[in-house]
């Protein structure tokens, strides 16, 4: 049985190694909603008790797929976290908008809370921050959230860390989310110092590099999907950032291991205050990541890995230029 870590001040402990959901709808190639309800039941039959979701990820599908998937008796096995505050593009092509009124909160949580099919979300992340709504606001309506039973604790993705201090004010917050990899780790380490001042808990997403640090995707024939979009798959930079995979490739080679599981085990010796959520829509991958958490890695193994792949060493941004506006604010 694998330690749980504590999230923030709060009572939620959960296994190091949760699942993201948003790969169940559709944004990485085609995904069954039977299969993903199967492979949510396998996640939880193998000790996994932290999902993530959002009211983004297919504009509410995939909180109806986690809806079906906790009835039964599923629910009280797991802590459940959502979030909202993107909106659809106004054009096909643009970006997602972003919304943190007060009353836009509330209503969010109901359609959330319907969706999933329960009566209460255990951590409720803003998931955007809106620029032209002050934090203060949006937190107040989510504390109000809180006081009125529908979420048990609160949490903000891709705040930068003075938006985490000002909202943290107003309404304790224990968990911040923002992408954190080896790879791409240069605002997260930065925001650490923040949550690690104030006791609030790193939920590391996308630790997997959006696939790169499998190893699984060698050339460029192989990006599709979700990921033909993002700078760092793109042919000007897949090249140099194929050759940063090759320390942890060398590593899990000598570790019997797989890079991916080496790429997970360095996040989580960054700290007892952090855990991460990759994602699969395969009982396979849920199975070689939860095997990470038998990886040991030496003081000297996590500090080599660090020096082979510094922070800022990545090719391309996190996001294209429209999405990178949208984060660290």
């Amino acid at each position: 049985m694998h330690a749980h870590r504590r999230l923030g001040a709060s009572d939620l402990k959960v296994l190091p190694i949760g699942l993201g959901c948003m790969s169940l709808s559709g944004v990485y190639g085609d995904a069954d909603d039977a299969e993903s309800v199967k492979l949510i039941h396998h996640a939880i039959e193998r000790g996994v008790n932290h999902l993530d979701s959002s009211d983004m990820y297919g504009w509410g599908h995939n909180e109806k797929v986690l809806g079906e998937a906790l009835k039964g008796g599923w629910r009280e096995k797991i802590v459940l976290a959502t979030k909202f505050g993107q909106t659809r593009p106004t054009e096909p092509s643009g970006p997602n908008g972003a919304n943190g009124r007060p009353e836009y909160v509330i209503q969010s949580c109901e359609d959330s809370l319907k969706r999933l099919g329960v009566e209460v979300i255990d951590l409720y992340y803003q998931h955007r921050v809106d620029a032209d709504v002050p934090i203060e606001e949006t937190v107040g309506a989510m504390a109000q959230l809180v006081k009125q039973g529908k979420v048990r604790y609160l949490g903000l993705s891709e705040a930068a860390p003075e938006t985490i201090r000002r909202g943290h004010a107003v309404h304790p917050i224990v968990a911040v989310q923002t992408e954190y990899s080896i790879m791409y780790r240069t605002e997260a380490e930065e925001t650490l110092k923040t949550t690690r001042e104030l006791g609030i808990s790193y939920v590391a997403y996308s630790p997997l590099g959006r696939g790169f640090l499998t190893g699984t995707i060698r050339t460029q024939d192989q990006v599709d999907g979700r990921r033909a979009a993002h700078p760092r798959f793109k042919p000007e930079n897949f090249g140099a950032n194929r050759t940063l995979v090759a320390p942890i490739e060398d590593l899990a080679e000598r570790k019997g291991c797989t890079p991916a599981q080496i790429a997970l085990a360095w996040l989580l010796a960054q700290g007892e205050d952090l855990v991460t959520i990759p994602g699969t829509r395969k009982p396979a991958r849920l199975d070689e990541n939860l095997a990470a958490l038998d990886v040991a890695l030496t003081a000297d193994e996590v500090a080599a890995l660090s020096a082979a792949i510094p922070a800022g060493a990545a090719s391309g941004t996190r996001y294209p230029a429209s999405s990178m506006a949208r984060v660290q604010i």
